[in-house]
């Protein structure tokens, strides 16, 4: 095992503000309160479909989920409000601290990489209208996989193509969920929180080795934690 392992950073909500979504979600729904319950099924359904065996992409999903919210609430949803979703996910800025953060990480001679759940962007990714894809030397999307986050096959896709074994990366994600995927085999995992996620203590699930409310108080965490 490497004493210090490659940070592989999830991007949505981790490195980029969900809450941008906010107004649209006020707008259509009244609530600004639906597009955490819009998320978590999003997650939730992208996991099902894995599970189930099934295939599909993450964009399609999010407006699917977006349609089946709609239906429980009495909401018509059009295909335009469909668009401005994408348009609005795809214009997710990067969370105040994220560029100082992975600079100083970068500084500290962590190799970072990032995996999402998003399909590759035909156009300029949000990671990268965000400003934070110089920070990385690869963006890997869980597509070639076939399957979402936190299936094996996802994580084992990154290890391979850097050509290390799980256990020599780190996931760097706000998601528990994420972290508990790469711990499970053996690798490594950072949480945090950004004020709304927690660890999950439960009997026999692995814990995130490092956890901290926001990035710039992570990022010196793992420089601790990893020195070089």
């Amino acid at each position: 095992m490497t004493n210090r392992p490659i940070l592989v950073f999830d991007v949505n909500e981790t490195l980029l503000d969900l809450d941008h979504l906010c107004p649209f979600f006020h707008e259509r729904f009244g609530d600004v309160a639906v597009m955490r319950d819009w998320f978590a099924q999003l997650i939730l359904y992208s996991q099902t479909i894995t599970l189930a065996g099934l295939r599909s992409d993450f964009a399609s999903l999010a407006g699917a989920v977006l349609h089946m919210i709609g239906t429980i609430r009495g909401v018509t949803i059009t295909e335009t409000d469909v668009a401005r979703l994408r348009e609005a996910l795809g214009t997710m800025p990067a969370h105040p601290d994220a560029a100082d953060a992975l600079a100083y990480l970068q500084d500290q001679g962590f190799r970072m990489v990032t995996l999402t759940n998003s399909p590759p962007s035909a156009g300029p990714s949000a990671l990268e209208r965000s400003g934070l894809a110089r920070f990385f030397e690869h963006a890997f999307s869980v597509q070639r996989s076939g399957c979402f986050k936190p299936a094996p096959q996802t994580y084992i896709l990154v290890a391979d193509a850097l050509a290390v074994a799980p256990r020599d990366l780190c996931l760097v994600a706000c998601h528990v969920w994420d972290t508990i995927g790469l711990q499970a085999m053996g690798g490594r995992g950072a949480l945090v929180t950004h004020g709304m996620n927690a660890a999950l203590p439960a009997s026999g699930i692995p814990q995130p080795d490092l956890i901290a409310p926001d990035l710039s108080a992570l990022a010196r965490q793992i420089a601790v934690a990893w020195p070089g």
